[in-house]
């Protein structure tokens, strides 16, 4: 079975890209790519309250989400979300872990809710004035591709756009040494039902494993720091807008066929 999404609505934020606008070119081969460090901003649409209590995680979410959804001009209170990460918030888990072996042993409510999986779903939701349904959703190092197909399946079975975010950042000492990430990086992509202004994705699933499309060196040392970073080639391809097929790697030995068509 092969899924039809358009793409309206693009955000990212990594490395030496600073949101898509300013990393098009470089994703497209017409500027060279330069690594830099990640300025993540503050969630503005967030009341000051909230903001506090954001994470380095949720805040990455935030930012991708709104420029997406900022280019796709669907009022965000109408789209169904996917988020997507492989690490959720690690700073927060590491704090929860800490307070476990302190004399007490309490734990902040604060620290607890931040801590779920479904934090950053739950913020833009705050954020937006959002009560539509949303999926939060792991996949260790194959999480783009597995919260691309989800939100894909549920633009086609709802007939309606889906907000689809994938986001990582590092992991603090000692959670580190068990799985690293070596730098930020997030992504989102409005999908919609029809072709939208970055053109058209054909996704099929298919058993056995496939290799990953080449990249630069630069941006292939970018996606072997950060599982979210294995976005890079179908990024390349819409930056492009130029047909082209690739395969992302799905978990259990499989993968996920796509086609980009301008």
């Amino acid at each position: 079975m092969t899924l039809s999404v358009g793409v309206a609505g693009i955000g990212l934020l990594g490395p030496g890209f600073a949101g898509w606008a300013a990393a098009r070119a470089a994703l497209a081969g017409a500027a060279p790519f330069e690594p830099a460090p990640v300025a993540i901003p503050p969630p503005a649409l967030l009341p000051p309250t909230e903001r506090r209590r954001t994470g380095p995680s949720v805040r990455l979410a935030i930012a991708v989400a709104t420029e997406a959804v900022q280019e796709s001009g669907i009022p965000p209170e109408e789209l169904d979300t996917v988020f997507a990460s492989s690490n959720g918030e690690g700073q927060v888990i590491a704090g929860i872990l800490e307070a476990l072996h302190a004399a007490d042993g309490a734990i902040s409510p604060t620290q607890f809710h931040n801590s779920v999986h479904n934090a950053a779903a739950g913020y833009w939701g705050i954020a937006v004035g959002s009560s539509r349904p949303s999926v939060s959703l792991g996949g260790h190092d194959q999480v783009f591709a597995t919260g691309l197909m989800q939100a894909a399946v549920q633009v086609v079975a709802g007939g309606a756009p889906v907000l689809f975010v994938a986001h990582d950042v590092p992991l603090p000492p000692p959670l580190d040494a068990m799985r690293a990430t070596a730098a930020p990086f997030a992504a989102a992509l409005v999908l919609t039902p029809q072709r939208g202004a970055h053109g058209l994705l054909r996704l099929a699933y298919h058993a056995g494993t496939a290799e990953e499309p080449p990249l630069p060196e630069a941006m292939a040392a970018l996606r072997a720091a950060n599982p979210v970073a294995r976005a890079l080639p179908l990024l390349a391809a819409l930056a492009r807008g130029q047909a082209a097929s690739l395969c992302l790697a799905l978990l259990e030995d499989s993968h996920l066929a796509v086609e980009a068509a301008p």
